[in-house]
């Protein structure tokens, strides 16, 4: 059974070695899972899984095959079924020593003795920690306190591990999910390293080095300086907007306001435009007629050491990026799509586009046509923290 535990995880992106899936058995043969759905969760993802950005994968790995995991409640009399579904009772007068666990007790066990309440019981019962029943100790019933029982019918009164994995704590903390402002400002510092240092004196508080120096000092506080850097990236950012770029419109205005809050730029210069680069480049979003600039102004005032980020979908019609006629918002200037976008990064060395819809492989399909062919011409990646990355060491690369 636990086999296909492993290829559901393997499916949704975490790396399992069979180290991993061994260590992991061997503590299930130990009985370190205490025969509880929460304590395989938490087991599991203690084993198999390397890092918190992959906590959220854990999670909707481990829901999708054991979801459905449960006491099967056609086995269970309809009159107990018939007090179980009803509202939880109000337990704050009651006995709290009836809370007595055994949370060591094997998983048949438990089963055996769910069998015998069933054929036993003729009544309802709330609050105790025998009976099948709500809001007490018992090891039956729910919205109890009995972490090592089973939960029949209900919520649960502990904060289970389907609990946990229902709120997504972790989604956060992917590395393949789209970005917020927070996870742009902190990718775009990687651009600091584009930074030159200056020769002048090292007044420059380098912390890294100040906690190594102090470590190593025995504890006694040694400051290290280094070199102040000079902000030398010089940024180009163009951004698609309107139509299919609309769901995105949120994602791009946090990536604006970050790059726009980064203090690590000697210049920013933001440009917009409508499905594909053409002869002109809008002044802002609205992309109105008439309001904006011609790309070969930006190539005569814009220096070549310019590093592009290029957003959008590339979600256009064939011929709105071959025709010489394909703009149909504004002037073609006698250059397609395509050919403005090999013109322009002709001229800027450094360019890359995010796309929040990549595809990637899948261009055998008709209408990804153009997707495929401005990939060929810029170095395309997703629009998620790891793209973003990947996009970022391309741009600083020295070739």
């Amino acid at each position: 059974m636990f086999t296909d535990f492993l290829y559901v995880c393997r499916e949704k992106g975490l790396k399992i070695s069979m180290t991993e899936w061994i260590t992991f058995m061997e503590a299930l043969n130990k009985g370190l899972a205490h025969s509880s759905i929460d304590g395989l969760y938490y087991l599991g993802r203690m084993i198999l899984v390397k890092t918190e950005s992959d906590y959220d994968k854990f999670d909707i790995a481990f829901k999708a095959y054991f979801q459905n995991v449960h006491i099967g409640e056609d086995e269970i009399p309809e009159i107990i079924m018939n007090f179980l579904d009803k509202e939880e009772m109000d337990t704050s007068n009651l006995n709290k020593d009836v809370y007595s666990f055994d949370t060591t007790r094997e998983l048949e066990e438990t089963k055996r003795m769910f069998r015998e309440r069933v054929t036993e019981q003729k009544e309802e019962h709330n609050g105790g920690n025998y009976w099948i029943g709500t809001s007490g100790g018992s090891a039956f019933g729910h919205s109890g306190r009995n972490p090592g029982g089973l939960r029949v019918s209900g919520k649960t009164g502990m904060q289970s591990a389907f609990q946990v994995i229902g709120e997504r704590k972790y989604q956060d903390f992917r590395h393949d999910k789209t970005l917020d402002i927070r996870q742009f400002q902190v990718a775009f510092r990687r651009l600091r390293q584009f930074s030159t240092k200056l020769e002048v004196p090292r007044t420059e508080l380098d912390l890294d080095k100040t906690i190594d120096s102090t470590c190593n000092n025995g504890g006694y506080l040694q400051l290290e300086f280094d070199k102040p850097r000079k902000n030398s990236v010089k940024l180009l950012l163009l951004f698609d907007c309107g139509g299919t770029m609309m769901p995105f419109s949120e994602m791009c205005n946090d990536l604006f306001q970050a790059v726009h809050k980064a203090n690590h730029f000697k210049d920013v210069k933001t440009y917009y435009f409508h499905n594909c680069v053409y002869s002109k480049l809008y002044k802002d979003a609205e992309c109105e007629y008439g309001n904006w600039i011609d790309l070969d102004y930006l190539f005569r005032h814009t220096d070549k050491d310019y590093k592009v980020i290029i957003v959008g979908d590339a979600q256009m019609a064939p011929e709105e990026l071959f025709d010489k006629n394909g703009n149909y918002r504004g002037p073609n200037d006698g250059k397609s799509g395509y050919e403005w976008n090999k013109l322009l990064r002709s001229k800027f060395k450094k360019a890359i586009w995010l796309n929040p819809r990549y595809h990637g492989s899948l261009t055998s399909l008709a209408w990804m046509e153009s997707e495929a062919e401005l990939a060929k011409i810029y170095d395309m990646y997703p629009l998620t923290l790891d793209g973003l990355k990947a996009g970022i060491t391309k741009l600083m690369a020295p070739r």
